[in-house]
């Protein structure tokens, strides 16, 4: 009969123990190893989840900032010619919409510009050599490198009186005799045409650059009261040269003897043919011509363009983008004086044949288009 032997049975059992321990802290490293990777790969997994959520609107907003800040050297300035105002200032965040809509509006007005200059339909309308003609009518600041297009009956004088101030001809608005705004032997304002053609070009590339503009029949009102009915600077010329010559080829009624109306003037306006008469009249059509006959806004790359509307608003923007808020204001602008005035455009073409409105509106369609006017359909339908 065979004895069992405990204490062999008991070593043998222990030298086996060791060996299960090890396999078992073994099979334990392995599945934290496991656990591990899987954490990562899960992480990995994870983080691309977020990046494709969350990138495309940061890169979004990015390019959007982008494309805002680096409009402005196609508004007319140079890059790093000047500094960025303080709503176009980088902060590396979106800038929020309350800060973005002002200078948003005259970045939209540029671009307007731009998108019916590349219209081919309205070339013969929106575009003009940059003649002496043209730069006969931009006024030059080189003190504070600004270049400033005339455009009559848009309230220029008080522009010319900024100009004026600038250059250091009088030390302030106020002093400025109203006889010597317009005399330009007196008032210290050089054409843009009295310079070569390599400081034009130079100026043209490298200043500010504005002007403004209104409602293009309201502007013509303006002009035919202030030239044929009030007169209020004693120019004889317009009611003894230009008027007779204006009502000898367009009155219908012949046996009418008042002096000019508005219908003759809008007949003259609006004739393709009427290029003769205005090179008899000379420079004094600048009072009616077309913006684009003025400043040639699809050759001349303007800064900024600011409407007679919201002068309000557009006169210290200007300023404060020239760099010249902090020098000289705007004059005070009366209540109400720049208000489109629907009502007054609607007297004033009373009894004017639609046709004769449809040709006048034919010739000023690029000025009603380039700068969003809109098409005055209640006088032409």
């Amino acid at each position: 009969m065979r004895h069992s032997h405990p204490q062999g049975s008991a070593q043998a059992l222990a030298g086996r123990i060791p060996e299960w321990l090890a396999f078992d802290n073994m099979h334990h490293q392995w599945l934290l190893l496991a656990a591990c990777f899987w954490v990562v790969f899960m992480f990995m997994v994870a983080s691309k989840f977020i990046t494709l959520t969350f990138k495309d609107p940061d890169a979004y907003g990015a390019k959007q900032e982008f494309l805002f800040l680096t409009a402005v050297p196609d508004a007319g300035r140079l890059p790093g010619e000047k500094h960025f105002p303080e709503e176009l200032k980088p902060t590396g965040k979106m800038l929020s919409s309350s800060r973005l809509a002002q200078p948003l509006v005259y970045m939209e007005r540029l671009e307007l510009i731009r998108n019916v200059c590349r219209d081919e339909a309205l070339k013969n309308l929106s575009h003009t050599a940059v003649s002496k003609f043209v730069l006969d009518r931009i006024f030059v600041c080189d003190k504070h490198k600004i270049l400033f297009c005339q455009t009559p009956k848009v309230g220029n004088t008080q522009w010319k009186k900024v100009l004026i101030v600038l250059n250091g001809a009088f030390p302030s608005i106020e002093e400025i005799p109203e006889n010597v705004v317009h005399d330009h032997e007196k008032n210290g304002l050089p054409r843009l045409s009295s310079f070569s053609d390599t400081e034009i070009q130079k100026r043209l590339k490298t200043y500010f650059k504005f002007f403004i503009v209104r409602d293009p029949f309201e502007r013509l009102i303006s002009a035919f009261k202030d030239k044929f009915v009030h007169n209020p600077r004693f120019e004889p010329w317009y009611r003894h040269e230009i008027a007779p010559g204006i009502i000898r080829k367009y009155r219908r009624n012949r046996t009418e003897t008042r002096g000019i109306q508005f219908e003759d003037f809008v007949r003259y306006l609006g004739d393709p043919n009427h290029r003769w008469l205005d090179l008899q009249f000379g420079d004094h059509i600048i009072h009616w011509v077309t913006y684009v006959e003025l400043c040639a806004p699809c050759e001349i790359k303007y800064s900024v363009i600011g409407h007679h509307e919201t002068l309000e608003d557009d006169a210290p923007y200007i300023l404060k983008e020239a760099g010249i808020d902090h020098l000289v204001s705007y004059p005070t602008i009366p209540p109400g004086i720049t208000v489109y005035n629907k009502t007054k455009v609607e007297h004033y073409f009373l009894g004017i044949s639609k046709r004769d409105i449809r040709r006048l509106y034919a010739r000023f369609e690029g000025d009603f288009k380039l700068f969003g006017y809109q098409k005055p359909d209640f006088l032409l339908n």
